[in-house]
């Protein structure tokens, strides 16, 4: 089983590299942006859970995001493997994470980090922004601040992983083709 937590900075690719990775090995696409939407959507159990939080300005407990986590690996029980979209973002949730697979016999195989230089991280949010209209896109100074909260907050996941030699990181700079030419020659001896 093939369970790959895709990581990154913001505007590294992770989402477009995500894609290719699906089409090629086959694996369940698990996105906790997606997955709260839905959950929020439907007005299940846990959206009204999290939309509790979430009315009050506070962030979403691990505990919630975990259940979300399991709720939808347990729908697919038949998948070939797992890549984790947007989760863990702190060392507290890859611990839980990885009790999770845990539980069900399975384990992180690896973390792909996309490494790309701030700077170019800022031109194409950038020039995202101006193509897709996201706010958040358009202004720099919000731009480096999700940069800095990435490697500040989350950037320690990597570390984690790393202790535990699951941890690799790819170049992100090139054409889409090269960077997952990257990719699978780190996948495919795991698969």
């Amino acid at each position: 089983m093939l369970n790959l937590i895709l990581f990154g900075p913001p505007g590294s690719g992770k989402g477009t590299q995500a894609e290719n990775i699906i089409a090629k090995y086959g694996i369940l696409h698990i996105s906790t942006g997606d997955m709260f939407r839905y959950e929020l959507s439907n007005n299940t159990e846990l959206g009204q859970l999290a939309k509790s939080y979430m009315d009050k300005g506070e962030l979403v407990p691990d505990s919630v995001t975990i259940a979300m986590l399991e709720k939808r690996v347990n729908e697919n029980p038949d998948a070939k493997g797992i890549i984790f979209d947007g989760f863990p973002r702190t060392v507290a949730q890859a611990e839980a994470l990885d009790a999770l697979l845990a539980s069900k016999g399975t384990e992180i195989t690896t973390l792909l980090s996309l490494e790309v230089p701030t700077e170019e991280l800022v031109a194409r949010l950038l020039n995202r922004g101006h193509s897709s209209g996201r706010a958040d896109d358009k202004d720099e100074s919000i731009i480096r601040n999700r940069i800095s909260v990435y490697h500040g907050d989350t950037k320690p996941v990597f570390d984690y992983y790393d202790e535990k030699r699951k941890a690799i990181s790819i170049q992100g700079v090139g054409s889409i083709d090269d960077i997952f030419c990257s990719i699978q020659e780190q996948l495919d001896p795991l698969v």
